[in-house]
């Protein structure tokens, strides 16, 4: 018998890929978004629907959703890891940059969550993981905007979390350190690019997408009545 159908955003590259490949060995039907739908198909995963979407378009969102619904089933469980970084000190970033990185990294992950929530409520059963930052939990230099962002993740993630926990339905929220992604390469400033490798170097590398995959099927693994509310996952030598 299949196992409940899992949405992924952001599936394209890095965490989502890694989350989509494990949840897939697990056994789950997933629905795959992101914008490079050539490369999802490309993962060739099975009981796997890709769909081109930017988190974004709530409309476009719901019906990829939809879509998955009527071959799979209801989602049981959404990973909202769409995300961008753009680092840079405030009083020089472009004003864009700030405005991409709330609609994707808070106004998607909310489209996401809102698209699933009143359906989970009604069954009384569901998981949301939401994909943040330990820069959700603490600043760093040139990160304003985007604490800013995953500062909010954090905030919505908790506060959602006891809106809904009568209903039996449960929110994770996943707070990685620095990750061997393509997120950095979003930064235009070469300075803090070339910065952020000294620091990853100087802590013996940083951690692998499929580390916190890991900690997204841990925490999706658990029985319904068990929510980890929060995991904080970083490389050891990571000091801040």
């Amino acid at each position: 018998m299949m196992k409940k159908l899992v949405v992924i955003t952001g599936a394209s590259s890095g965490i989502g890929e890694a989350i989509a490949k494990r949840l897939s060995d697990a056994g789950h039907p997933l629905l795959l978004l992101a914008r490079r739908l050539e490369r999802l198909v490309a993962l060739n995963l099975p009981n796997t629907l890709c769909e081109k979407v930017d988190v974004t378009d709530q409309v476009s969102f719901e019906a990829a959703i939809a879509k998955a619904e009527d071959q799979f089933g209801p989602t049981d469980c959404i990973v909202n890891n769409a995300g961008v970084m753009l680092l840079s000190e405030l009083d020089v970033q472009d004003p864009a940059e700030w405005k991409t990185m709330f609609d994707v990294n808070v106004i998607g992950l909310m489209n996401g969550m809102q698209a699933v929530l009143a359906p989970m409520k009604a069954r009384n059963t569901g998981t949301i993981i939401n994909i943040s930052s330990i820069a959700g939990r603490k600043t760093f230099p040139s990160h304003a905007a985007y604490c800013g962002t995953k500062f909010a993740v954090h905030a919505i993630s908790e506060n959602v979390r006891e809106e809904v926990a009568s209903a039996n339905v449960r929110v994770t929220t996943i707070a990685p350190g620095a990750v061997e992604t393509e997120l950095l390469s979003h930064t235009s400033s070469d300075e803090i690019i070339n910065g952020y490798e000294d620091w990853k170097e100087s802590m013996g590398g940083a951690l692998a997408a499929d580390d916190v995959a890991r900690s997204v099927e841990y925490a999706y693994q658990q029985p319904q009545g068990v929510c980890i509310r929060e995991i904080v996952i970083c490389a050891t030598r990571q000091p801040a």
